[in-house]
């Protein structure tokens, strides 16, 4: 009785973390995180950024792509940002799009 009590309470467990781990609230407040540190990261005044992608957990990234006219020549910076979920730091690096 004791051993199926312990084993039922352990299945119990591993599955309430599974589901806490993978609520909405729990995926929204990741990328409130991400974002924010992005945007304060990338300097950017008023950026417009992308929803976040989430990588597998072997990665343990999430990307967010940002844009913002620059200044006064007004010249479209695009930057990605990889926000690292253990972390919680973020690298912050600027790109062009191929052909342009």
């Amino acid at each position: 009785m004791l051993k199926t009590t312990l084993v039922a309470t352990c299945a119990w467990l591993a599955v309430f973390q599974f589901a806490y781990a993978s609520s909405d609230s729990a995926w929204n407040a990741l990328f409130a995180k991400a974002n924010g540190t992005c945007i304060g990261q990338s300097r950017m005044v008023s950026p417009e950024a992308t929803a976040p992608v989430a990588f597998d957990d072997a990665t343990g990234k999430v990307a967010v792509l940002l844009r913002e006219k620059s200044g006064k020549s007004k010249k479209l910076v695009n930057v990605i940002c990889l926000y690292d979920k253990k972390s919680g730091k973020a690298s912050i690096a600027e790109y062009q799009w191929l052909g342009q």
